[in-house]
Parts: structure tokens; sequence; C-alpha cells
């Protein structure tokens, strides 16, 4: 097998993605927006409730980024290819309906080591079609196993050690069994998630939640936690996938403040699986 390392540097188009409120609402609801109370949250859920103006959920940004247009790094198998890092950086609250256009660049494939395989890094800006105006940056990191030992750049993972004692925060959500089926619909069509023959052809029981699901609850934690439900507030969220995630299954999300900033990770049924994380407040932002 042969990674394509003179892709590096590579940028290409990664498409232009058009949304209404009801695109926007029906990510909210595939994260489990209003699942435990469908009177909370009313302002990523409807658009003509009283008192709450229609806004966006910040992770939304994660589903503006088309991975179709993506070039294949190398002649690998394709399940070998796992989704393992995710970061966002919103530049303020993205609209309720806009159209973004996406760029994204191969910055690096990073050498894990030969147990450990590959990792592309791929960051992508959305700017608002019409204006460029930045939307948000997010910066996705896909492992390619038995790809490693290639004897290229390390891996480069930022100093994260889980604080000592309880988390500030622990905030615990019941997903639906039918929660992939539902979180499929922002256009994750993969059928890992919705296949059980596919999920059982990959050595799983059942079809998993996707982790950008999870990774959604994290952030509607994180916003109520720390912004009081602001997006204005939202700036940067990151984390790793480290286990898969079956669709019913509780999510905890355990939060440590640090000031304006804190770390975090999701468990569920005693596992981590999401873990590394981090959240920054928006530079500028009230509060």
């Amino acid at each position: 097998m042969t990674l394509y390392h003179d892709l590096v540097g590579h940028t290409w188009d990664s498409g232009t993605r058009h949304w209404t409120f009801f695109d926007t609402a029906l990510y909210a609801i595939g994260v489990g927006a209003g699942a435990e109370d469908p009177t909370h949250e009313l302002r990523f859920t409807t658009e003509d409730s009283a008192g709450a103006p229609p806004a966006v959920l910040p992770t939304f940004a994660t589903i503006l980024v088309s991975r179709r247009a993506e070039p294949v790094f190398g002649d690998y198998d394709v399940s070998q290819l796992l989704h393992t890092y995710q970061s966002v950086t919103l530049h303020g609250p993205l609209p309720v309906a806009g159209a973004a256009v996406t760029t994204s660049r191969l910055t690096a494939l990073r050498d894990r080591g030969r147990g450990r395989g590959a990792l592309a890094v791929i960051d992508s800006r959305c700017a608002e079609a019409g204006t460029g105006r930045p939307l948000a940056d997010l910066r996705t990191g896909l492992t390619i196993r038995r790809e490693g030992g290639f004897g290229g750049d390390p891996d480069e993972e930022e100093p994260w050690e889980r604080p000592v004692g309880e988390p500030d925060h622990a905030v615990g959500y019941r997903t639906a069994a039918n929660q992939a089926l539902l979180y499929r619909l922002n256009g994750d069509l993969n059928p890992l998630h919705s296949d059980p023959a596919i999920a059982a052809r990959l050595g799983f029981g059942r079809p998993l939640l996707h982790g950008l699901c999870t990774f959604g609850y994290a952030g509607r934690a994180l916003l109520h936690a720390l912004c009081e439900g602001e997006t204005s507030g939202f700036g940067t969220m990151s984390a790793g996938f480290t286990a898969p995630v079956l669709p019913g299954q509780e999510l905890v999300v355990r939060i440590w403040e640090r000031g304006g900033s804190a770390l975090f990770e999701v468990r569920s049924n005693g596992r981590i699986v999401l873990d590394r994380g981090r959240f920054d407040r928006r530079a500028g932002a009230a509060g």
C-alpha cells in the first residue's frame, strides 16, 4: 500500500452547502435537542415559538463540509479509514438560513507508527457564499490503519491531562434507539450507521452512532453549561474519537472549567468515547 505524500499541501473545493431553518432544526433534533423535554431548546428546533428567536447549534458547522470532493490519499483499503479527531472554530453565530462555500487542504500526513497507522490532517474553511465572510474553520483527523511506519513526521498531540477531581459539570443524555437513522438524514449516509450487514462485516454487532453525532451532543452540553445557551459565546471545540457508541446508549459529558476555557470528555457504558476534549469561548464574546 502507498500513501500519496505529494498531495500534502493540495487544496480543493469541498462544495457549496445551502440550508434553511428546517435543515438546522433537523440537525438539532439529530443530536438530541428537545428529546428529554420538547419545550426546551426551542430556539434550535422551532422557528415560531414566542420568546425563542431561531438560532443554530454551533456544531452544525461540521456538516457543511462535504467529503465527496476529497481526494484519495493513497491506494489503501477505504475500510481502514477512521475519523479520529475533529475541531471546529466559529467566527460568530451561524445564520439560520444561508449558503457556505468550503475550501479544504491536506495539511499533513503524519506517521503514527507501524502499529497505529497514518494520520491525514485536513483543514477546511467555510465562508458565506457571495460575501466571503468566514463562518467556521474545521480540522479533521483521519487515521489510515496499517499505513504507519513510513518514516514521516510523527503525530503531534497537544498535551492533555485529565484533571484531578470530579468535573464541574456532568451532563447526561440518553440517545434514542433510532438516533443514527435520524442523524444520517443530515447527509452522512455511511451504511455502517444503518445497515446491519455492513456493521457485521466490519466486526460490529449492530450499526453504530455517527461520531459527529456524539460530537454534537457534547457541543450542546458545552453550549448550555459554559455559554448559557448563547451561540455568540461558542468559540473552539475539539476532541478525539476513541470508541464506538451504539444508538440507545447514554452519553455523559464531563466538563472541567478553566476560566474562559474547559477540558471535557464523553463517556458511554463506562468507556471514554470522546477524549482530549478542549473548549474555548469565542474571543470578544460577552459573559
